[in-house]
């Protein structure tokens, strides 16, 4: 990449996460510390191939740092995974004077980012934003940290009512693919089992796990349950399957949903957020492209696009084995 940057566009796509704000206004502030333009682009690739640009500076990005969700809005857009749709949110932005592109989101947005890239040899840099903490080449993604606040604050909750009636509680968290949220969060809150996609704990364990709680002392139970585990079971059939087998235990169900992408980012987020936008913007302007900016050992790392999207971040052993011994 040889031009010279003088404007940086920057966007968030797919689903929203706690962070992405406090990365936009990093994002915007290091274009200015520089002295080149920034032109926020509204509602991801559907914006831009409808060219819903706006000039963003230092002021525009004031008090959103501590705001859940995103200022830019998110959308998922049909159209950009045409050559037609693309090609219209090219001629956007080049028509618009806009150099290059920070894209704010998971694999899916990485993915449209690198054909962009591939394509018309657009200068892309990717910012991890998710709560499900699922891509390659960061140990945080935007939001996750924040989810799992979230997500231990729930169930603190839930316990308090557990522990008042005698009740097993199913709680959903989200992670369709992988089992991040659910197995830090199970350890922090202190759940006697953790059901994640990574792992078939089986039924037949799962019941042998309940009855040992049960006769061990324990007159209430949590068990988290990742949306994607591997049972083959939704949690409501879990509840079903358990109370043919266990009729004594009084069972319940919270599904947690959305709420656990809402809400301000914690503090972790925020600098995080902070560093990657610096970086990101930084990497452009040292002529990087296609790559994603992430954290790794509490170093700011670039991987390229192609192995942040392919590769696959395990689930910890460790924590794992952890929660095997915190739930005896």
């Amino acid at each position: 990449m040889s031009k010279t940057i003088k404007k940086i566009g920057v966007l968030t796509s797919g689903g929203d996460s706690p962070g992405m704000n406090a990365a936009i206004r990093s994002v915007v502030r290091t274009c200015a510390f520089h002295g080149i333009e920034c032109i926020g682009i509204y509602r991801g690739y559907q914006g831009m191939i409808e060219g819903d640009f706006k000039e963003m500076g230092p002021r525009s990005v004031n008090n959103i740092v501590n705001k859940g969700g995103t200022i830019l809005k998110s959308a998922r857009s049909k159209e950009f995974m045409t050559p037609e749709g693309r090609k219209k949110a090219h001629e956007n932005l080049v028509k618009a004077g806009v150099d290059a592109l920070v894209v704010i989101g998971g694999d899916g947005s990485f993915t449209g980012a690198e054909v962009f890239n591939n394509e018309y040899n657009y200068p892309v840099m990717g910012i991890p934003g998710t709560i499900d903490n699922d891509i390659f080449g960061t140990s945080h993604t935007l939001g996750y940290d924040t989810a799992l606040n979230t997500v231990v604050e729930c169930i603190d909750k839930i316990r308090d009512t557990a522990s008042s009636h005698n009740r097993l509680f199913f709680v959903e968290v989200m992670g369709r693919d992988a089992g991040h949220i659910a197995l830090n969060a199970g350890i922090g809150a202190g759940a006697e089992e953790i059901l994640i996609p990574e792992e078939d704990l089986g039924l037949d364990r799962l019941l042998e796990s309940l009855q040992k709680s049960k006769a061990s002392g324990k007159s209430s139970s949590i068990v988290v349950v990742a949306e994607g585990d591997k049972m083959g079971k939704n949690v409501f059939e879990l509840k079903d399957y358990i109370e043919q087998h266990l009729p004594e235990y009084d069972i319940r169900v919270s599904v947690l949903g959305h709420m656990q992408r809402g809400g301000a980012p914690s503090c972790y987020d925020r600098v995080l957020a902070s560093r990657l936008g610096v970086k990101a913007v930084e990497s452009i302007l040292e002529g990087k492209s296609n790559y994603m900016v992430g954290i790794l050992q509490d170093e700011v790392t670039l991987t390229p696009l192609e192995q942040a999207i392919k590769g696959h971040y395990p689930i910890d052993r460790e924590l794992l084995r952890v929660s095997d011994i915190m739930s005896t």
